[in-house]
């Protein structure tokens, strides 16, 4: 009888007191079934794995100013927090496209906005680049108000099946779509240590951009494999070791932080994706139309900035911001991965 019975499946058990990797937290990958647990998370200023806390709301939402029976476009959907607010704002009248590369993340982001009663009576999502938004604008006309968030999703970045952190072993992968396009380990098997050099320096300002892409690149010409993100890690920490004692933990820190940042943006063709988006987006507005866009390293912001700035020379933009703004101290406290945000803001004339 007792063989007969459905074998009771105990949960995987994990070392300590805290589940360490991203499976075992099982309670803030069910976000709506341990509320609490993922109160606490929160309250401590971590984000709970899984999940995306969006940033600078308050501050989007009081620029866009967001009117019922307006139509809006979420240029990056991710976790779907600003998208959420833009849709309580129109109260059921009007209507929100909302955009993402991300298959993985998309159809869980649509789906979770569905339980909780947006469906597509108010709300459009499509798996498209924003760079396209020529394309939706033909079906959509347009927008009385854009958000674009730079930012790569906090779900994307704590999966380490996704490769986008150094912290996680997994592979190098770093694709926002990994459908299309090659992976990061596939981008450096075939790279010369000049354009690595110049990926490193264009992309995330590495200071030790010699040091380290001769350091990789020497590698691979010795028939090793890059294929995890631990393993570029280890080559990084190993290239570094010239550096004081007391400094070198945390230059390595930063340098792998730079190096999967410039990797990333290169795979994923971020520059060129967001300049054809930024040269699109004045025909996709209309005339009062808003547009706030959150950047989160220099090489985004000063695209930004100068392309607003054109712009507004052009009379294109009636009003542009004249300062960066940055996220309250008591957010970045709340969460540390607001800290590096810049928001920038632009009206159609």
């Amino acid at each position: 009888m007792g063989n007969q019975e459905k074998e009771h499946k105990r949960r995987i058990r994990y070392r300590g007191t805290h589940p360490r990797s991203y499976k075992e937290k099982y309670k803030e990958l069910q976000p709506e079934k341990y509320v609490d647990t993922i109160a606490k998370v929160i309250q401590k200023g971590n984000t709970p794995a899984g999940m995306h806390i969006s940033i600078c709301v308050k501050e989007i939402m009081e620029f866009l100013k967001i009117k019922p029976g307006q139509t809006g476009l979420d240029a990056t959907l991710g976790y779907g927090g600003h998208t959420l607010e833009m849709l309580n704002r129109l109260e059921s009248k009007g209507h929100l496209y909302a955009l993402d590369v991300d298959p993985i993340e998309i159809s869980k982001t649509k789906e979770r906005l569905e339980h909780l009663g947006y469906g597509r009576d108010i709300l459009t999502t499509k798996q498209l680049n924003f760079a396209n938004i020529d394309e939706v604008v033909a079906e959509a006309g347009l927008f009385n108000f854009i958000l674009a968030d730079l930012g790569v999703s906090s779900m994307q970045i704590d999966n380490p099946d996704r490769g986008f952190s150094y912290k996680r072993e997994g592979p190098l992968d770093l694709r926002l779509n990994p459908e299309k396009g090659i992976s990061a380990a596939e981008r450096l098997r075939t790279i010369t240590q000049e354009e690595l050099e110049g990926m490193l320096h264009e992309n995330s300002d590495e200071p030790y951009s010699k040091v380290i892409s001769k350091a990789i690149v020497s590698e691979i010409e010795n028939g090793v494999d890059i294929s995890t993100t631990t393993k570029l890690q280890q080559i990084i920490g190993d290239a570094l070791q010239f550096i004081p004692t007391g400094e070198r933990k945390e230059v390595i820190k930063k340098s792998c932080q730079r190096t999967f940042q410039a990797l990333r943006i290169d795979v994923n063709s971020e520059f060129e994706v967001l300049f054809e988006f930024l040269e699109k987006l004045p025909n996709a507005l209309v005339k009062g139309g808003r547009v706030a866009i959150l950047t989160f390293h220099s090489g985004e912001d000063r695209m930004v900035k100068k392309s607003f700035k054109r712009l507004a020379i052009e009379g294109v933009y009636s009003e542009i911001a004249t300062e960066v703004i940055r996220p309250t101290v008591e957010e970045c406290n709340m969460n540390s991965r607001a800290r590096s945000a810049k928001m920038r803001w632009a009206i159609k004339a």
